[in-house]
């Protein structure tokens, strides 16, 4: 689209739409920040430059891109134990840097697959258990209580060992904040309720300023370097890479899978598609350039996603000019940002976070896949009382535990054929008719190394249940796949039917999958025919 026609259909949607999302950005940048660690104005520069590189390379026009709740408590985690003489920001920058390589090194070796490995359950209990680790940590900023921990046993700890200690005016402010965010979020619509989180952001920097609260112990934020993006190389430290690598590699996949899960939710609204491979570039370049100008990881934030989409975004465009809108409000609010609560800040954090609470599928899972809802939880639990990495990584193993265990042994059913039709259905489900002497069996599984061993097994039960049995017939159709353990399986059960004196028969076996046997030269062993139907193998003598 040529310039002159973007100006005239697309571009005044775009303003409004960075505009409102902008509004949103400000305080949570300097929030996300804090929560993360981080001086407040990393937040701002991670909110700039790295906007412009995903609009470049990203795929989605809706994906709001910068600090996020969640990856700013992995960060906290990954930067507890930095070497001496190394300072958190430029710890943000070195892992900002590693996850902006492992994501382009995804996106070069067409690595996209990745988003698999982190199932819903594991992503559901994962988000909720962030949520609770991210609401409790704020808890004792927004009452100005010195209390810090990591996970909730730690900050039990330190909270009964410190006496319980709060401030009463700094609780009082970041109460007030988060009773007037819920009540903006329930009865304020529109341009109105977005426009809240700012509002009360500059209304506390005013009244914090004009009642002198730094005299009153109240903790602000403080006095702010010249807000400028600092550009430049991160720290070349290879113990401190080498120490942060683990750590990078889960952000990277955590920042990917949610925030392609995001972009491919709003694309389905929208009728579009999103590029998974654009997607992991578009992460790539943001984080790789977060890097290089002061800020600290960044991904898809659902909350400023949605935002966008609501406000009318119609192209990438919307995030370039949200970047422009955060220029401008970083040299406006440079001198005012000091006298801001910190308070205020930890209630902006909590009201966020605790809008996307949701025990709803905690519920569906447990009527519908019992492990399933169980996995969620402990990774929930885990998030909370442990490690974020802990977390993950226990999903992770645990979602692929499960998949081993559903198809550790293959579902094979026997079939019959529903009176008057060409048909064949499972016995135990439909009243069918079967031949004496030919077992009709389906294959319900790729045969693959997981489940291959045990199909002689699973055949010959059926076989010693029907003593008639002359010729054993496989209805191949849901077989997508076999594996060298998946032929070899096939090889043994038709060794050991022939030793039995039955002959092994197919049907319905796919294109793909015939190929790839006649390739392997099973013609050399294979003695039975392949029917292109299941019918005709089961007329045919």
């Amino acid at each position: 689209m040529s310039p002159r026609a973007y100006a005239r259909t697309l571009l005044r949607d775009d303003l409004v739409a960075a505009f409102v999302v902008s509004v949103l950005l400000i305080p949570q940048s300097l929030a996300y920040a804090m929560l993360a660690g981080l001086p407040p104005q990393v937040g701002l520069y991670a909110s700039l430059l790295p906007l412009l590189a995903y609009a470049a390379l990203g795929s989605s026009p809706v994906l709001g891109v910068g600090p996020v709740a969640v990856l700013a408590l992995m960060i906290v985690q990954a930067l507890g134990a930095l070497p001496a003489g190394v300072t958190a920001s430029e710890g943000a920058l070195m892992l900002a840097f590693e996850i902006g390589l492992v994501l382009a090194l995804a996106a070069l070796l067409r690595l996209d697959a990745l988003a698999s490995l982190l199932s819903v359950p594991v992503l559901h209990g994962f988000e909720t258990g962030a949520t609770l680790a991210i609401a409790l940590s704020q808890v004792p900023v927004l009452l100005g209580s010195p209390v810090r921990g990591e996970d909730l046993p730690a900050l039990l700890q330190h909270a009964q060992q410190a006496g319980y200690p709060w401030h009463a005016i700094s609780a009082a402010f970041g109460l007030a904040v988060c009773v007037l965010l819920l009540g903006a979020r329930r009865w304020l619509a529109g341009t109105l309720g977005r426009l809240a989180p700012l509002v009360l952001l500059l209304a506390s920097i005013a009244i914090a300023w004009a009642a002198g609260l730094n005299r009153s112990g109240v903790a602000l934020v403080g006095a702010l370097p010249e807000l400028h993006v600092p550009l430049g190389l991160p720290p070349l430290n290879l113990a401190l890479a080498m120490q942060l690598a683990p750590s990078a590699l889960l952000i990277a996949l955590m920042a990917y899978v949610s925030s392609l899960v995001v972009s491919e939710s709003l694309a389905r609204r929208r009728g579009e598609r999103v590029d998974a491979r654009r997607e992991l570039a578009g992460l790539a370049g943001a984080n790789v350039v977060a890097a290089l100008s002061g800020g600290m990881p960044v991904a898809g934030s659902f909350s400023r996603s949605v935002l966008l989409h609501d406000a009318g975004s119609r192209s990438r465009m919307s995030i370039a000019f949200v970047a422009g809108f955060m220029g401008l409000a970083m040299l406006a609010l440079a001198a005012p940002l000091a006298w801001l609560p910190k308070s205020v800040l930890a209630a902006t954090i909590i009201v966020a976070v605790l809008s996307g609470f949701n025990l709803q599928p905690y519920r569906d899972a447990w009527r519908y896949a019992r492990p399933e809802a169980l996995l969620m939880i402990v990774v929930t639990v885990i998030v909370v009382c442990v490690s974020v990495g802990m977390g993950l990584g226990v999903g992770v193993l645990g979602s692929i535990a499960l998949m081993l265990q559903r198809t550790a042994r293959p579902h094979v059913a026997l079939i019959g054929r529903i009176p008057g039709t060409e048909h064949y259905r499972n016995i135990d489900r439909y009243a069918v008719e079967c031949v004496p002497d030919v077992l009709g069996l389906r294959i319900d599984e790729s045969l693959l190394f997981t489940n291959a061993r045990t199909l002689a097994d699973v055949v010959q039960a059926h076989i010693t249940s029907h003593p008639g049995t002359q010729r054993v017939l496989l209805q191949m159709s849901p077989v997508n796949q076999i594996d060298f353990s998946g032929l070899e399986a096939l090889r043994e059960l038709h060794d050991s039917l022939k030793h039995q004196g039955l002959r092994l028969d197919l049907s319905e076996v796919k294109g793909p999958v015939l190929d790839r046997l006649r390739e392997s030269g099973w013609q050399r062993w294979f003695e039975g025919q392949v029917f292109l139907s299941h019918h005709q193998g089961m007329t045919t003598a």
